[in-house]
């Protein structure tokens, strides 16, 4: 909450009160100062705004509900405290300025502000609670919010270690392979690659979002490891267009799609298949899908622990304006991943 958001709370709440007084006085027929009777209505209700910020500091050391007799104690007297504040400023605007025209003037302060005050203690009991019940509101979905931030860097940093194991392995026994065959080249280039893989996987920064792009050439050196493994079993194919480079979406979320694609699907087959990676955007929202020809899901059973950790984490990045769906397609399975489209 801005700390000039209850201003204007209470002096929309102040302008309303003083049209409705002068407007029902005049239409019973009564005759008044109305100009001043409007003036001092909404004047009366600036002890209001200025004492809120002292009670949210209040409800900020003493939050309420609270099993804490201390804390029901310090509102109660600040809540009266308020209210008589606000009854004195009043009946003294109506003593000095006389709104209602009295013919022998306003009536003395003291017994004015008296009756004012007992008059109006269930008033100042539901303003206080109206204060309050908006700051438990707002401190309420800023915890919330604070935990779904966690939730998401905690399923980030699975996904982190999700990094399967055996692919790390399968990489280094690929450029075995390589050194003996004396293709150093090609040895070098994968050492470079895997490396390039485990610096982005063990990056300690706890950003949630990246650029599309930088998504996507994670993405290629994560398949050209794969592709020396699987050779003319694997035929990829990405579709991004450029005009999405920027787009904001989620770190590491493709490759747990892409991994999950090749271990139940591709690997599934002895000829292997092809697997396609594809961004759109349609409005507001932008779509990712991977495709992967292999068995349907019933037999392939692609529902790992980053398909697990990646929902969750988009729950908690997007709440429900997100959704990601597995389905059988023609000749395979497909990954549809949907967010709203924000740029970097």
């Amino acid at each position: 909450m801005t700390a000039i958001a209850p201003f204007f709370a209470w002096l929309a709440l102040a302008l309303f009160d003083a049209t409705q007084t002068v407007v029902s006085m005049k239409a019973m027929g009564m005759q008044h100062n109305w100009w001043t009777l409007f003036f001092v209505t909404v004047s009366g209700w600036g002890v209001w705004a200025a004492a809120t910020p002292l009670a949210l500091k209040l409800l900020l050391h003493f939050p309420l509900p609270s099993r804490s007799a201390r804390n029901w104690s310090v509102h109660a007297l600040a809540c009266l405290a308020i209210g008589a504040v606000w009854t004195a400023w009043a009946a003294m605007l109506e003593t000095t300025t006389n709104p209602f025209a009295y013919p022998r003037g306003a009536d003395p302060f003291l017994p004015l502000w008296k009756a004012r005050f007992i008059g109006n203690l269930v008033g100042d009991v539901i303003l206080y609670g109206a204060i309050a019940a908006v700051s438990v509101t707002f401190a309420t979905r800023k915890r919330l919010s604070q935990q779904r931030e966690l939730l998401a860097q905690a399923q980030l940093a699975a996904l982190r270690l999700q990094l399967e194991p055996h692919f790390i392995f399968n990489a280094l026994n690929t450029v075995t392979g390589l050194i003996r065959e004396k293709k150093d080249n090609e040895a070098i280039a994968t050492v470079a690659a895997l490396g390039d893989l485990l610096r982005r996987v063990t990056d300690s920064s706890e950003r949630q979002l990246v650029a599309l792009e930088d998504e996507v050439d994670f993405l290629c050196k994560y398949l050209e490891i794969q592709q020396l493994r699987f050779a003319d079993r694997l035929r990829c194919k990405l579709e991004i267009p450029d005009g999405l480079a920027r787009a904001q979406v989620p770190d590491f979320i493709l490759q747990p799609l892409v991994e999950n694609a090749i271990k139940h699907g591709i690997a599934k087959r002895a000829k292997g298949g092809a697997l396609s990676v594809s961004a759109a955007r349609d409005g507001e929202t932008l779509t990712l899908t991977v495709f992967n020809e292999g068995p349907a899901l019933a037999a392939s059973g692609q529902h790992g622990v980053g398909l697990s950790n990646t929902r969750l984490r988009l729950q908690a990045l997007y709440g429900a304006a997100q959704s990601l769906l597995l389905r059988d397609v023609e000749q395979g399975v497909l990954a549809t991943v949907s967010l709203p489209y924000r740029e970097q």
